[in-house]
């Protein structure tokens, strides 16, 4: 009777061999984690981290949970008022009234004066907001966007009627107008006075009808 292969191999060595042999690199299989996945595990840990503390230190998980429930509370206000700030310029009713056949060219005017009497006063955010209504207006009055209250400024980066240039400097100043209004990255007179001679150019790029 023929002996098997493995006969008379002891155990121990078989298993160095396979040992060393797995070892290389080559049998290194590494499964990687997705995005998805590690969040979902730090989820996990958080949870855990959670249950220990409120077993191990009861009176710190209740001031963790109103530490947190007060910072909830914050960012829903701070939500709110830049919700606030964003539809206040659009939505505030025109300073003079429309001129004949829907030219709204006076309330462009106005809302340029209104913005220099704002930046004189050292209120350069509200003052560029109002610069970017009186654009809005303008461009109205080219027929190149239509104007509403409800609109946000994106919107009419998306329906202006401008070559690509002029879209794309409008966009900027909606990014612009964005972090100084509501974002409230500080602004002061050299960001307004760019930010309306960068609004004077995009008038220059109005897309023939």
């Amino acid at each position: 009777m023929l002996a098997g292969p493995a006969q008379g191999v002891a155990p121990d060595s078989l298993r160095r061999a396979l040992g060393d042999v797995f070892a290389r690199p080559e049998y290194r299989w590494v499964q990687g984690r997705t995005l998805w996945q590690w969040l979902l595990e730090l989820w996990y840990r958080v949870l855990d981290w959670l249950g220990t503390l409120q077993t191990a230190h009861p009176g710190g998980y209740r001031m963790l949970m109103v530490a947190l429930m007060v910072l909830l509370a914050g960012l829903v206000a701070h939500i709110g008022w830049v919700v606030w700030r964003i539809t206040r310029p659009t939505a505030r009713p025109t300073e003079r009234a429309v001129a004949a056949g829907g030219v709204r060219l006076e309330d462009a005017r106005a809302h340029r004066e209104r913005a220099e009497a704002l930046a004189r006063e050292g209120r350069y955010a509200e003052a560029i907001a109002h610069r970017f209504v009186a654009l809005v207006l303008a461009l109205e009055q080219r027929r190149a966007v239509v104007f509403h209250p409800s609109k946000t400024p994106a919107e009419y980066v998306n329906e202006a009627r401008l070559d690509p240039s002029g879209r794309a400097s409008l966009a900027a100043l909606v990014g612009r107008l964005y972090r100084h209004v509501f974002g409230a990255v500080p602004c002061a007179d050299p960001e307004y006075r760019d930010f309306a001679a960068a609004a004077d150019l995009v008038l220059q790029h109005v897309a023939p009808a």
